[in-house]
């Protein structure tokens, strides 16, 4: 559904909005809206989303390089190559989880975040006084990356600069409730986005979404 677009900033939609409950808004562009925030420290799910993005790339790189050590060579050097794989993934873990402790300690131990759904999708944005703050870390992190040839600290770093992401419905294939963590994760073929609500709007927010998702499998 089409809608025409209206001239004010969310502030003012907010105010001139239905209250849906004590968080969440519908506002006069049909859009409900609600903000969260959640601790860096005590969450970590954000750190857990990095490094599984890191290991299934660096784990793709790793199983061709094997596979086509094992035709021309054998297995004789698998053990080898397994070991060098648990090594890398300790490393790999350090170096993540100390760009994650810094980039948390610039961001003040939170991060918060700006909602805005409708019947054709969702969008998950960061506040924008600390998407300007990850702008700047993602910047420092790409180029000390780049100086020191290191590829998981620029991916580190590209990763950080994304402050939005939009989630069309159409293209949603699964929808998973974790209540006890006040997610629920909306996932496409290509996309998997993070929707955060509060325990008292959980059940709304899901039904919302899976409702309104026609291609669920």
């Amino acid at each position: 559904m089409t809608r025409k677009p209206v001239n004010k900033d969310i502030s003012q939609l907010v105010a001139e909005g239905e209250k849906i409950s004590q968080n969440i808004v519908l506002c006069a562009d049909g859009k409900y809206r609600w903000t969260y925030e959640m601790s860096l420290y005590r969450n970590p799910t954000i750190f857990l989303l990095i490094w599984k993005i890191f290991f299934f790339i660096f784990f793709a790189v790793f199983a061709c390089v094997m596979i086509a050590d094992v035709i021309n060579w054998g297995t004789k050097n698998i053990i080898g190559f397994l070991k060098f794989f648990f090594y890398f993934l300790i490393g790999m873990t350090v170096v993540i989880g100390l760009g994650y402790l810094i980039y948390a300690a610039i961001m003040g131990g939170k991060y918060s975040m700006l909602f805005e759904m409708d019947e054709v999708g969702i969008n998950h944005k960061q506040m924008p006084n600390q998407a300007r703050k990850a702008t700047a870390v993602s910047t420092l992190t790409v180029l000390a990356g780049l100086f020191s040839r290191k590829a998981t600290t620029v991916g580190v770093g590209i990763n950080s600069a994304r402050s939005e992401m939009y989630t069309d419905f159409s293209k949603v294939r699964k929808v998973l409730a974790y209540p006890h963590a006040n997610l629920i994760k909306v996932n496409g073929l290509l996309s998997h986005n993070q929707v955060y609500t509060e325990t008292e709007d959980f059940d709304f927010v899901l039904q919302y979404i899976t409702k309104h998702c026609p291609n669920l499998k």
